[in-house]
């Protein structure tokens, strides 16, 4: 069948992820690092998803088409409601994007049937649907982390062993911080302190997240942080500029697992790639509890 649909431009995706929040059904996921339709007939084609693109990558097209499938819908709504707690430590039945990979968006499962009436297919404009419920970011969505005495104490023992400790035994930090000004949007392309320099490109919230970020990430790095999400811009145009016109010597990734830091992952490595030039690379991704998870 003809019907309107949504149409996701990957070039222009810049990966926040925010139009697979604004996605009732889930039809939309994050796949390496960029959105997705999963499937047509989760899609019923309303758009709630367009306005919410900050980068324009999102229209609604006239296309052929599985028709809208409203029983596969529920099931698939039910099946993040079951998940959203063990992903996110939150009971909630509208758990938002989830960064999977290719293999994962293969396995999803065919949708039952055809959404109808009496058997027959309908266009989603001859049935009209109304969403009652809302969606939710994991990115943003509140939550109080327990930090636990015992990773307190690994802390403050990793200080001793690195030197920066008081007489006392407990960690002294110490800013590590070597070029200003910090945020990607405000850096210049081209600066001294580029020269040799192993570069940092950090999500915002990692050094809130982890309590050593100065002494383990920043320490002997130039550091520039960022959020696509909240600076609706792509970065990798000017992150291509400065590890193309300077002496960069390496590159270090710093991202939270949410799934919207994806967005500053790919545009740091869509733009190393860009540059044309062959350094040594790293991804660290921080859990919303202070680990590393790789």
């Amino acid at each position: 069948m003809i019907r309107k649909i949504v149409n996701i431009d990957e070039e222009l995706c810049n990966g926040c992820g925010a139009c697979a929040t604004a996605c009732h059904e889930h039809a939309i996921e994050m796949v390496d690092g960029k959105a997705h339709l999963i499937k047509d007939d989760f899609c019923d084609g309303f758009g709630d998803c367009l306005p919410e693109c900050p980068a324009g990558a999102i229209t609604i097209t006239e296309r052929e088409a599985a028709a809208y499938d409203e029983e596969a819908v529920k099931a698939r709504q039910a099946a993040h409601a079951a998940k959203a707690p063990e992903l996110m430590g939150v009971a909630s039945a509208h758990g938002g994007p989830f960064d999977v990979g290719s293999a994962e968006l293969e396995s999803i499962p065919a949708a039952a049937g055809p959404f109808g009436v009496g058997g027959d297919s309908v266009s989603v404009d001859a049935a009209p649907q109304v969403h009652t419920h809302q969606g939710g970011c994991p990115g943003s969505r509140i939550r109080m982390l327990n930090q636990h005495a015992d990773a307190q104490a690994s802390a403050s023992q990793a200080g001793v062993q690195a030197g920066a400790a008081s007489e006392a035994g407990t960690f002294a930090p110490v800013n590590r911080l070597r070029n200003w000004p910090v945020q990607i949007k405000l850096a210049p392309t081209q600066a001294p302190y580029f020269d040799g320099a192993n570069l940092l490109v950090a999500a915002d919230c990692t050094a809130y997240a982890y309590a050593r970020f100065h002494e383990d990430f920043i320490k002997n790095r130039v550091a520039l942080i960022g959020c696509p999400k909240l600076d609706d811009v792509d970065y990798t145009e000017k992150l291509q500029e400065i590890i193309a016109n300077n002496d960069i010597k390496s590159l270090t990734i710093v991202r939270m697992e949410v799934p919207c830091c994806g967005g500053l992952e790919y545009a740091a490595k869509t733009a190393l790639q860009k540059s044309g030039k062959f350094i040594p690379w790293q991804c660290v991704t921080l859990s919303l509890e202070g680990e590393i998870l790789d």
